[in-house]
């Protein structure tokens, strides 16, 4: 049957149905939104049991009595979103420059992505990866479409994201090398990188105080310095590798960026050398630079490219891409995940994708990027705590020559949300893609007026 005989029955089913089996074109009319509206209001969010006369001290009451204490959350209970504006339970305004860790590129109740999930979820939520589904295979289509892979493998996380890309990576050494009893399985990882916190992700990231409390992890690690070439390629010569792990920026390690020589360098070392070449771009990818793909600025491709924080817009997603080569390797029942690319989440993430990669979309994150940018450092470059104002697009980093928590405290106290990043002295800015100018400059003036907190640690 033709896709036009298909698609002609479309009353007899749902409209969610009718979406996921009508392949959008990539590039979109659409023009930006940005989210500021002076005529929005909060949502209400009273009609939820759950925040019934909920108050913010009860509420991380109960956090530290039933929750396991992996976090040191900020006293805030966050009860409801549109745009670029979050809610407490109290009903306080905040400016959203997190966007839930880079993940909400489109804002909170995007109204193209309500609709894609709401009809979704109408139809068909999960029904495991024994069977196919549409909404997958159109998400799987528009990803190849838009990057440099054959074939994309869905999981639910960036972490897991980048335990796919371990597995597939010694996998396809093994596949190359049918002959050799020790095929290459060591990996490179660099200073100041971060790609998860399960047990193999966990042992390509640098920090050491995520990974010493739980070693032994996955050995054969290397870390070396971001941006050395030459120990990078000399390694890799070794024959041993079998994947260089690299962030083309670097997001939780202090918005750190690559140069396109290092990044050639190690693409060139690894053609060489039979080694995989992995981008992870779960923080960077998919609009937050300006491009849709981090790398794109570099002109350099990778063979694997790990995805996850904002593809589904909010729901848990993770992506792995890779080329034919490495697909090749990799066999029924080498790896695999009951919940990763329902039905439910790849609607939200066709959603998200089909915004995101416009190209005037795109052009409005570079040009917003670089006007806070630009206001940032007219406005702070001279303060004496400020060591540099770095960034790409809409991931910026103001770094420090102090710990950046008390500012990040005081700005929340007067309605902006922004992180920490680096050596916890790096302020991290990733909001909302959909975020406009007119924000951006509440949100620079915020941030000057609470910089005074930093004389005051100085002091004492």
């Amino acid at each position: 049957m033709s896709w036009s005989a298909l698609l002609s029955i479309n009353n007899s089913i749902s409209p969610a149905l009718h979406r996921s089996l009508t392949l959008k074109p990539r590039i979109l009319s659409i023009a930006p939104v940005a989210c500021l509206n002076v005529d929005v209001r909060a949502p209400d969010s009273s009609q939820n049991p759950l925040l019934h006369e909920k108050r913010s001290s009860e509420v991380i009451a109960d956090d530290k009595e039933f929750i396991v204490g992996t976090y040191a959350r900020s006293p805030v209970v966050l009860a409801s979103g549109k745009g670029c504006k979050l809610y407490d339970v109290e009903g306080r305004e905040y400016l959203d420059l997190t966007s839930g860790i880079a993940v909400n590129a489109l804002g909170h109740g995007d109204p193209d992505w309500v609709r894609a999930v709401t009809e979704q979820s109408e139809v068909l939520a999960h029904v495991s990866n024994i069977y196919y589904t549409v909404p997958q295979v159109e998400l799987a289509k528009r990803l190849v479409v838009s990057s440099f892979a054959d074939r994309v493998f869905f999981c639910n996380s960036g972490t897991e994201a980048n335990e796919a890309a371990i597995k597939f990576s010694r996998k396809f050494q093994r596949f190359s090398h049918p002959d050799l009893k020790d095929p290459p399985v060591e990996f490179i990882a660099f200073t100041n990188c971060f790609h998860g916190r399960t047990m193999g992700a966990l042992a390509l990231t640098s920090k050491e105080q995520y990974r010493s409390p739980f070693e032994p992890v996955m050995s054969g690690v290397t870390f070396l310095e971001y941006g050395n070439t030459q120990a990078a390629v000399e390694l890799i010569r070794s024959g041993k590798v079998a994947a260089v792990f690299v962030e083309p920026i670097q997001g939780e390690g202090g918005i750190y960026g690559a140069t396109k020589e290092f990044l050639q360098s190690l693409r060139t070392a690894c053609d060489n050398a039979g080694c995989l070449l992995v981008f992870d771009e779960v923080q960077c990818g998919l609009g937050r630079t300006g491009y849709l793909w981090a790398h794109e600025a570099f002109g350099v491709y990778p063979d694997i490219m790990t995805l996850a924080k904002p593809l589904a817009g909010g729901l848990p997603i993770g992506a792995v891409l890779v080329t034919e080569r490495v697909a090749s390797a990799i066999n029924f029942g080498d790896h695999g995940s009951t919940f990763a690319g329902n039905p439910l989440v790849c609607s939200a993430g066709i959603a998200v994708l089909d915004k995101i990669s416009n190209p005037s979309f795109l052009a409005s994150v570079s040009d917003k990027g670089q006007y806070f940018k630009d206001l940032l450092v007219e406005k702070l470059g001279g303060n004496s705590h400020v060591k540099e104002i770095r960034g790409f697009g809409l991931i910026i980093g103001i770094e420090l020559d102090a710990a950046a928590s008390p500012l990040v405290d005081a700005c929340q106290k007067s309605g902006l949300l922004v992180l920490t990043a680096g050596k916890g002295n790096v302020v991290r800015i990733v909001p909302p893609l959909i975020i406009s100018k007119q924000e951006l400059d509440q949100a620079a003036e915020i941030l000057i007026n609470c910089f005074p907190v930093l004389d005051q640690g100085t002091k004492n």
